[in-house]
């Protein structure tokens, strides 16, 4: 593959990438702020809660299994020219948005709402949802916001290089607890301007996926760096964290 094939192609998957997480993050913005009364799926009464919990669900397994060994091997044959692995944190990232659409705008409303928040009340609630996306974006950034985003893989590809996902991440959030990703990722989940039913059931859902998924991740841990993550487990608490050091 020529030089100019494999920067095409890693623009490419770089665009599309990031214009799908884009979009999805706005799309989730906007559908917790409204209590998931975004959605566009057809379906009503005992259906739609069917419909809604196998949604909700989809983003949980699927993002489990492509980190799994036969889903990188998956991730490595979804680009051409034998640039798969390479680009495989670019697809793992346009994969995640995708699935992130398709539960905020293919998500059916039921219509049960549970407690209203009042004009006077909307401000303050709009400070704890903006500063509850602030702590993701902190925690983004601290373990790598290339990473996250897929844009250390296309970007590597471009340079005509392998990705560098660099070391064990230990500072900042990650110093006061091992999981702020997953922790401010919750956090998003239980605020919003006034609560329905459908997101509750989102929040329920996705915050024990919240405290489940970790573990898989910190076995793939083990392997990867070995005694300094059995350190590094030792010194900082799981979830919940600590306010000094």
């Amino acid at each position: 593959m020529t030089p100019l094939a494999r920067r095409s192609i890693a623009l490419l998957y770089g665009g599309i990438s990031h214009a799908l997480f884009g979009g999805a993050i706005a799309v989730m913005l906007a559908s917790l702020w409204t209590g998931m009364a975004l959605g566009q799926g057809p379906f009503e009464g005992a259906a739609a809660w069917v419909a809604n919990t196998l949604l909700a669900l989809q983003f949980p397994v699927i993002h489990s299994l492509l980190l799994t060994s036969g889903g990188r091997k998956l991730l490595s044959r979804l680009a051409p020219g034998g640039l798969g692995r390479d680009l495989s944190s670019t697809t793992y990232a346009a994969s995640a948005a995708i699935q992130l659409l398709a539960t905020f705008l293919l998500w059916s409303p039921t219509g049960v709402v549970l407690w209203e928040t009042t004009s006077r009340a909307l401000p303050f609630f709009g400070v704890i949802f903006a500063a509850s996306w602030a702590l993701l974006l902190k925690a983004l950034y601290d373990g790598g916001m290339g990473a996250q985003t897929g844009w250390v893989g296309w970007t590597a590809v471009f340079r005509g290089r392998r990705p560098n996902y660099g070391p064990l991440r230990t500072e900042g959030l990650f110093a006061r607890c091992r999981q702020p990703i997953y922790l401010s990722f919750a956090l998003t989940l239980w605020t919003g301007a006034g609560w329905t039913a459908d997101h509750l059931h989102l929040a329920i859902l996705w915050s024990l996926y919240c405290i489940i998924a970790p573990l898989h991740k910190e076995r793939r841990y083990e392997r990867l760096f070995g005694e300094a993550f059995a350190v590094y487990r030792r010194r900082v608490p799981y979830i919940f964290p600590r306010l000094h050091r």
